[in-house]
């Protein structure tokens, strides 16, 4: 997650147990507690937008992420989809594979083409008022949260 902070772009990043090194499968792989991330990142995400127009419109959804305890990243990262999905009022059907697909068509293949080392140059962002923004300007590419703190129930309209 990249959010915006007084300092500019700040990634908050999970913790894994032999997630990259070792060819985990995608839904094997473990969070890790060795640390508290948790609070860490809660404390960042409350930094950086508790003055924002709707941090606490969202702040009661978004905290059990920063509470529960998830074994599995995948199981983590499906739950906190749907809880953007369902603010934005979205309802898409996603589908898994339970395989690993060689053959898909290069349009429909991010698997090479996200990554947060190298982002994806994509189309001009739609610009929205940031918390920070009078510091910095309009940073692109934040998370999604950056987006609902800042325009609450409108973020749907500049997706």
């Amino acid at each position: 997650m990249r959010i915006y902070s007084p300092n500019g772009p700040l990634d908050l990043f999970l913790p894994v147990i032999k997630g990259s090194k070792y060819h985990t499968k995608m839904k094997d792989v473990k969070i890790s507690y060795d640390f508290k991330w948790q609070r860490l990142h809660w404390l960042s995400l409350e930094s950086c937008y508790r003055n924002s127009s709707y941090f606490e419109f969202y702040e009661d959804g978004l905290a059990p992420f920063y509470e529960k305890k998830y074994e599995f990243l995948f199981d983590y990262n499906l739950e906190l989809l749907q809880w953007v999905f369902k603010q934005l009022k979205k309802d898409p059907q996603l589908q898994f594979t339970t395989e690993y697909m060689d053959n898909i068509p290069a349009e429909s293949d991010f698997r090479s083409k996200l990554h947060f080392k190298n982002p994806v140059q994509a189309a001009p962002a739609k610009e929205y008022y940031q918390v920070f923004g009078d510091r910095s300007g309009f940073l692109p590419n934040m998370s999604i949260v950056d987006l609902l703190f800042s325009q609450g129930p409108q973020a749907k309209n500049l997706l």
